[in-house]
């Protein structure tokens, strides 16, 4: 596995294995102990997700030390402002079984409760944030879903800039001004739902490309990601396609190909406004 270094110098594997609707049950953490012994060394999870015991009983039962395993956490909506911040954070780390996490995410920058005061919240959530960072609970800390905006205000109050930004980024919906913006910043940038949903699969121009390398769909989007500078985070419980999904590092996208993948805009739909989500 090939790493990104974070602007606190933290090291982070460039793939991570998504969790969202994987179950908080035995099936949950038979499905992640098979990612890990697939070779994933990166697991992002959330509060919301509620799977955190699963990704925790699995991560133990592996028997890959602790230190090896890259676990990133978000924070729930309802759990924004510092006091709640700092709760819902001991709770990941007693459902993680942890005393630390890698990477931890303030999931949306404007939940539907805190609308009209998200700018104010955003603020108390970080100086939380940046106190557990400090106290070494957290190694690296980040946002997920914010714009430019979102974190032009964050910045007003911030001490610590924001080391990831995870985003919707994938063929078709490609965010290209926010992409710029936070490159220019030293913001990584993970990509979420970078299969777009599976939606994906169905568009000719990636299937022809994939046909050209000898590869699946899948491989071309996780590559396209990578040689664009972004982590992946591709979710499934299929244990072939998730070694099928870190077998990326073999073949190199031409410029051609490159430029003709990120031209597919709008073919698997765009990202939510997270301004106007109803949550």
């Amino acid at each position: 596995m090939e790493y990104y270094i974070l602007s606190n110098d933290v090291k982070m594997p460039v793939i991570g294995f998504g969790t969202w609707q994987i179950p908080n049950d035995d099936t949950g953490v038979d499905a992640l102990l098979t990612a890990l012994e697939a070779g994933y060394r990166h697991i992002d999870t959330a509060q919301g997700y509620h799977n955190e015991e699963a990704v925790g009983k699995a991560v133990k039962k592996s028997g890959i030390p602790r230190n090896e395993v890259f676990i990133t956490s978000k924070l729930d909506n309802p759990n924004h402002g510092y006091d709640n911040t700092m709760s819902s954070f001991d709770k990941t780390l007693r459902d993680l079984g942890t005393d630390y996490v890698d990477l931890f995410l303030i999931h949306w920058p404007n939940p539907l409760q805190f609308r009209n005061t998200w700018q104010q919240t955003n603020a108390e959530t970080w100086k939380a944030f940046e106190e557990l960072y400090g106290a070494g609970k957290i190694r690296a800390i980040g946002i997920s879903n914010f714009r430019q905006h979102h974190i032009d205000e964050l910045m007003k109050t911030a001490r610590i800039a924001p080391m990831a930004n995870q985003i919707r980024l994938c063929p078709g919906d490609t965010q290209n001004e926010l992409v710029a913006y936070c490159k220019e910043r030293g913001i990584l940038l993970e990509a979420y739902s970078p299969l777009g949903t599976g939606k994906i699969f169905g568009i000719p121009q990636m299937n022809a490309i994939a046909m050209d390398y000898g590869r699946s769909v899948a491989q071309v989007c996780i590559r396209w990601s990578l040689q664009n500078g972004f982590l992946p985070l591709p979710k499934t419980v299929n244990p072939d396609r998730m070694k099928e999904n870190l077998d990326v590092f073999g073949f190199t996208l031409s410029g051609a190909d490159m430029r003709t993948i990120s031209g597919l805009t709008g073919c698997v739909g765009l990202s939510a406004d997270p301004d106007r989500t109803n949550w």
